[in-house]
């Protein structure tokens, strides 16, 4: 057994194509057990985490080529559309070409697989939405909403920083930077202000709630990442980032919620109970990325949501 080779024309930071399947094949997402498959995925992580030197590549191959058939996690895996063959030789490209660096979110090869495997749960529930490919289909689409708009008129309860587009912005937020180091969150910040409708609206219920459970003087909710093309994708897999393939921002149904940050106001332990709890009650997924966690849109709570946001709005 071998790591599959690449393609002589992909190059090192390109995405991993996903394998098609036949539209409808395997298993419906209504059917898998995800608290079944969130703790396979654990125990798996305990086992890659022993073989995480790189001589034992062959033993986590073998490792991941029994695992991922066990029935809790091929259930998941099957109903992405993928299946278990595709994702498996896509986990194996992803950990042939890993390499530790700042940027990245995956800080060991570990938190690699615990990336890419819960991620797929995002997958599984959006699996027949189209991806925003370009650049320009996310600026372009009237299923995304502006932030700036909403902000202005006082219409969020949480905090973002759009990404600086020129020499001049880009040198302001490094001199704020380092005469106020702390006053906002390690971001490069957002590179669309722009969300679907359902995911604003959980943003800001989870941002007041955030704030009536936080300690006094905490910030408010912060989001570092909202929805991204596919080719935006691709740029930060260049980089060095984690940024797997496919994924709930390209679909527009994921965010990334800044956690560290809130340590030095002794309110992330809150934060992260929030988040698990909404995990547990079906609306969301979590996936615990380091400085920032990774929150996926359940389809179950999208209704509920989009009445919530134009309640919000007047609409």
């Amino acid at each position: 057994m071998r790591v599959p080779s690449r393609s002589p024309g992909q190059q090192p930071g390109s995405a991993v194509a996903p394998a098609r399947r036949r539209p409808g094949a395997g298993t419906r997402a209504a059917e898998v057990d995800l608290t079944a498959y969130r703790a396979a995925v654990a125990e798996l992580l305990v086992e890659v985490g022993a073989l995480a030197d790189a001589p034992a590549t062959r033993a986590r191959q073998v490792l991941l080529d029994q695992r991922l058939r066990e029935p809790a996690i091929a259930a998941v895996l099957d109903a992405t559309g993928q299946g278990v063959v595709g994702a498996r030789e896509t986990l194996l490209l992803e950990m042939a070409r890993y390499r530790p660096n700042s940027r990245s979110s995956a800080a060991d090869l570990t938190a690699l697989v615990r990336i890419y495997l819960l991620s797929r749960i995002d997958v599984m529930w959006w699996r027949d939405t189209p991806t925003f490919a370009t650049d320009a289909q996310v600026n372009g689409s009237t299923d995304l909403v502006d932030l700036e708009w909403l902000r202005r008129r006082d219409l969020l309860a949480f905090r973002y920083l759009e990404q600086p587009s020129g020499l001049l912005g880009r040198g302001w937020r490094a001199l704020r930077r380092r005469v106020l180091p702390d006053a906002t969150p390690r971001t490069a910040g957002l590179m669309f202000r722009r969300a679907r409708r359902e995911v604003v609206a959980l943003l800001n219920d989870l941002g007041r709630e955030f704030a009536l459970a936080a300690p006094p003087g905490t910030p408010p909710l912060w989001v570092t990442s909202l929805v991204r093309s596919a080719e935006h994708q691709y740029r930060l897999r260049r980089l060095g980032y984690a940024a797997m393939v496919p994924s709930g921002h390209c679909l527009g149904w994921a965010a990334d919620v800044e956690m560290e940050w809130f340590t030095r106001f002794g309110a992330r332990d809150t934060l992260a109970r929030l988040l698990l709890q909404r995990q547990e009650t079906g609306e969301i997924n979590v996936v615990d990325e380091g400085q920032a966690w990774h929150v996926c849109l359940a389809p179950a709570a999208r209704r509920r949501l989009r009445r919530s946001y134009e309640a919000e709005m007047g609409i």
